[in-house]
C-alpha cells in the first residue's frame, strides 16, 4: 500500500509550493547588520572577557520577556554597563532570537574593545566600561541616504511631521505611512517622553538637511533613530506593522497548510481505493 507515482508527484509539487509561501526573509531581515561601532582601545583587564560574557548572558536572558533592558556586570573600574533594545513591534520570541545573535557578532566585530555597539535591523546591543566618555544623546553615530526623486520633499516632510506627532504620544516607538513614504522612529527605552521627542526631532532635522531629496534614509543618533523609505507602488506599512504582518502571514500559511493537508488526505484515500480495486 502506498502512493502512486502521480500522487507522489502531486504531493511533492504541493509541498514545494507551500514552502515558497513562507516568507523566509522575515527572520533574516531582523538579523541584517545596520552598523557597528567599536572603540579603538582594547581592555587591559584580564577578567574583561568573562565580565563581558556575564553581561551578555544577562541581557540575552532578559530579552525573553522585555524589549529593553539595561544592567551592569563587574564592579569598580572594571565594571561594564550595557543594554539591549528590540524594535517596538517585535514579539518577545523574535526579540530574544534577535538578541541571541548579538554577543557572538560583538565578539567577532569588536573583540575586547572597551566599548561596542552592534545594531541589527531588529535589535541592538551596547556596552562600555565605567570610565568610557559619555556621548550626547543626539550624537550622530551613523547615517545613510539613497536614491533621489524630484518633488519628493513635500511628501516626505509631511510624513516626518506625522512621525514627530506620533512619537510624542509616549510609546517610544512609532511607525506610519504617508503618501507611500514609510517612516519609523524609536528611542532608547529609558528616555523620557520629552527627551524622546527632542531626539527624534533632531534625527528628522538631520535627515532633511543631509538626505535632501533622497527617497530612503537612516539616521542613528546615540539614543534614538529614525528611518524612511519611499514605496512608489504604494507598498508601505502602518503603525504596528510588524505584528500585523505576522498575523497576516500566519493566516496565509496556516490556510495553505490546511489546504495542503486536505489534499494529501484525499490523495492517500485515493491510493487506498486504488489498491482495494487491484485485489
Amino acid at each position: 500500500m502506498g502512493f502512486s507515482k502521480s500522487s507522489f508527484s502531486l504531493t511533492l509539487i504541493l509541498l514545494t509550493s507551500l514552502a515558497f509561501l513562507i516568507p523566509l526573509n522575515t527572520a533574516t531581515d531582523l538579523y541584517t547588520l545596520i552598523y557597528k561601532g567599536c572603540s579603538r582601545q582594547n581592555s587591559q583587564d584580564s577578567n574583561f572577557q568573562s565580565t563581558l560574557t556575564s553581561l551578555f548572558n544577562s541581557l540575552v536572558a532578559q530579552s525573553t520577556t522585555s524589549r529593553f533592558f539595561k544592567t551592569t556586570s563587574g564592579s569598580g573600574q572594571n565594571a561594564l554597563s550595557g543594554l539591549f533594545q528590540c524594535r517596538g513591534d517585535l514579539t518577545n520570541a523574535d526579540c530574544n532570537n534577535c538578541v541571541k545573535k548579538l554577543p557572538a557578532m560583538s565578539t567577532n566585530l569588536c573583540g575586547q574593545t572597551i566599548s561596542g555597539r552592534i545594531h541589527l535591523a531588529g535589535c541592538y546591543i551596547v556596552y562600555q566600561t565605567s570610565d568610557f566618555p559619555q556621548l550626547s544623546g543626539t550624537e550622530l553615530l551613523y547615517k545613510t541616504c539613497s536614491g533621489s526623486k524630484e518633488s519628493f520633499e513635500d511628501k516626505r516632510n509631511t510624513a516626518f511631521a506625522n512621525l514627530e506627532t506620533g512619537i510624542a504620544g509616549g510609546s517610544g516607538f512609532y511607525a506610519t505611512t504617508y503618501g507611500s513614504v514609510y517612516v519609523v522612529a524609536q528611542c532608547e527605552g529609558d528616555l523620557s517622553v520629552s527627551d524622546c521627542g527632542a531626539c527624534v526631532k533632531e534625527a528628522v532635522q538631520r535627515a532633511e538637511a543631509e538626505c535632501g531629496n533622497s527617497i530612503a534614509g537612516q539616521i542613528y543618533l546615540n539614543r534614538c533613530y529614525m528611518s524612511y523609505s519611499y514605496y512608489p507602488n504604494g507598498v508601505g506599512h502602518s503603525s504596528g506593522s510588524g505584528q500585523q504582518t505576522g498575523k497576516t502571514v500566519a493566516i496565509v500559511v496556516g490556510g495553505a497548510a490546511a489546504l495542503g493537508f486536505g489534499v494529501i488526505c484525499l490523495l492517500f484515500l485515493r491510493s487506498l481505493w486504488k489498491k482495494r480495486d487491484d485485489y
